[in-house]
């Protein structure tokens, strides 16, 4: 029997065991209540309430506006509704970098006030010291590499990390650094296929994907671009699982129309 079936409850040891046993890791976002229960209910593994709650949710352009207090209302939501899953909150921008201080104070929050089960940050060597500090306090640490979006200013673009010799190489020191300052997984967003399966193999802790290809431990998508719901984004590794924008659109305007015609509501839905 697998690993994630057999314990009620997700939890880091649990995610080490399945790259142990080589069965794959499903993880996915979440920003409020309703969409995590079902979530919940479904089986994943591990949900992330990202900070790209700043693009689905409050329609900004880039990751960077998000508050801590955004961050900790949505992870709260998610919270409540969770009783299997593994809840990863993201640290926003501003919130870490610098100050490893500041990292532990901002991760405390987070986990007093949502009751999530870690924290997610971005970046390698330079967020060392902010994933040591918050690791002795007891707080498990996601790490992510890769295209770090918190840093869309300084690269510009969302292109392909790590195509480079160069940037590859810093890629998998900083894989090594994480693991070894105790990240419990790291995320691995849009570099090469080859390059994350690499590193996938040299480190003991799970790698989770995103645009990096299927030799990694598990992959994670954005819920409101997996659905469907958000039409704009579609770069080559999102797989959409439905078009709900279509059919949340389509049931709206049904009403509408019901409502226009005098047919909703009918003798039956009045008292």
């Amino acid at each position: 029997m697998h690993q994630s079936k057999s314990l009620k409850k997700i939890t880091t040891h649990v995610l080490q065991e399945m790259k142990r046993q080589g069965e794959k890791i499903s993880m996915i976002t979440a920003y409020d209540y309703s969409f995590a229960k079902i979530i919940d209910e479904s089986g994943i593994d591990v949900i992330l309430v990202g900070d790209s709650a700043s693009n689905v949710m409050a329609g900004h352009k880039t990751t960077l506006p998000i508050t801590l207090n955004e961050m900790i209302y949505h992870a709260s939501s998610v919270v409540r509704a969770v009783s299997r899953a593994l809840v990863v909150v993201d640290l926003p921008f501003g919130t870490y970098q610098g100050n490893s201080f500041e990292a532990l104070s901002s991760a405390i929050r987070i986990m007093k006030e949502s009751g999530a089960h870690a924290v997610k940050l971005e970046g390698g060597i330079e967020i060392k010291e902010s994933v040591e500090r918050i690791i002795s306090a007891g707080i498990p640490v996601m790490g992510h590499l890769g295209l770090t979006p918190q840093a869309i200013y300084k690269f510009g673009t969302y292109v392909v990390r790590a195509k480079e010799e160069m940037e590859a190489k810093r890629l998998i020191e900083d894989s090594k650094i994480l693991e070894d300052s105790g990240c419990f997984a790291i995320v691995l967003e849009k570099i090469p296929a080859k390059l994350a399966a690499e590193v996938a193999k040299e480190r003991n802790i799970p790698l989770i994907g995103i645009g990096a290809g299927s030799g990694v431990d598990g992959q994670v998508l954005v819920l409101h671009d997996m659905l469907g719901i958000n039409q704009e984004f579609s770069p080559r590794f999102l797989r959409r699982y439905n078009n709900l924008y279509k059919e949340i659109k389509g049931s709206v305007e049904a009403y509408i129309k019901d409502i226009k015609a005098q047919d909703f509501p009918n003798e039956k839905e009045q008292y």
